[in-house]
């Protein structure tokens, strides 16, 4: 329910031709903030609206600031509490919303007899090679860069099927190639594959910044990093060809890479995932990633 707070009328004082003093009241137009709309669900996006520089709170920590246009994006948690409370806040006034988020039923998945080194890093020059791709996908994340997010619309970044969705838990067992050892491990599977031949045209969703193109990281093998703006960061994995550079701004279906199987990858496809981060603080542990699909959906 939305509540809200009477924000003040401001009287101004104005002298008349006779010399008197005529008071007119001019209401100074507000818009109500709200975070109503878009992908109402653990793991969406909310999007809001209201004054430009409102912060938004949500069950009491700061996660966005409404930019120079009145937006702002939200992101939920995969297992985001269902019952929120937001507030905005605006030079001393406060208004609260409460929503109830639609849940989640992601599955669990056992995938057997898999090649150890396509899933974990296990030699010394794995490890190595893996610690030096951490190091550039951080700073990539620690880049902002202003622009729209997605308040104009999302474009599928690639043809194809979907062959495995944002969401389950995955457990993957096997036997390295390399050492013989065997691997049991679990992960939750942070993104949206696409099933594509490889060299199947990938293009950008939303327009955007490159903060990262890079041919050769260890686990996700050809990626680019894609900035959205609004703390929104487009990652595609895999790619056998990467046609841009770190810096260049690109437009919503403009082409950007080749999909490929390259990094730890069990066959062709294009990954990709979208990370939200919390535009009002500058602690980037409280980021997450949020469903493609959901993105999809939101109608504009």
């Amino acid at each position: 329910m939305l509540r809200l707070i009477a924000l003040p009328i401001l009287a101004i004082l104005a002298t008349s031709p006779e010399g008197g003093n005529a008071v007119t009241a001019s209401a100074q137009e507000t818009i109500t903030p709200t975070c109503n709309a878009g992908a109402i669900q653990q793991g969406g996006l909310l999007l809001c609206t209201g004054e430009p520089g409102t912060t938004v709170y949500m069950n009491g920590g700061a996660v966005a600031v409404f930019d120079a246009d009145g937006r702002a994006s939200v992101g939920l948690a995969q297992h985001a509490e269902t019952d929120v409370t937001l507030r905005f806040t605006s030079n001393g006034e406060r208004v609260t919303e409460s929503l109830t988020l639609a849940t989640r039923d992601d599955d669990f998945r056992v995938l057997e007899g898999l090649d150890c080194d396509r899933v974990d890093a296990r030699t010394q020059e794995q490890i190595d090679h893996a610690g030096r791709s951490w190091v550039k996908k951080q700073a990539a994340f620690q880049e902002f860069n202003e622009g729209a997010g997605i308040w104009n619309g999302v474009t599928r970044p690639s043809e194809g099927p979907m062959s495995s969705p944002f969401g389950p838990t995955r457990r993957y067992t096997g036997v390295s190639a390399v050492t013989g050892e065997a691997c049991d491990s679990v992960s939750v599977h942070r993104g949206y594959d696409i099933a594509t031949p490889v060299g199947t045209p990938v293009v950008a969703p939303a327009d955007g910044v490159i903060t990262l193109a890079d041919g050769d990281l260890y686990y996700e093998g050809g990626a680019i990093f894609l900035d959205h703006g609004q703390g929104l960061v487009s990652v595609f994995m895999h790619l056998s060809e990467v046609q841009v550079e770190a810096g260049q701004r690109v437009t919503a279906g403009e082409q950007i890479a080749l999909t490929g199987n390259t990094g730890r990858t069990t066959g062709p496809h294009l990954h990709w995932s979208v990370k939200w981060r919390n535009t009002a603080s500058d602690d980037r542990g409280g980021d997450f990633y949020i469903d493609p699909a959901l993105l999809l959906e939101i109608g504009y």
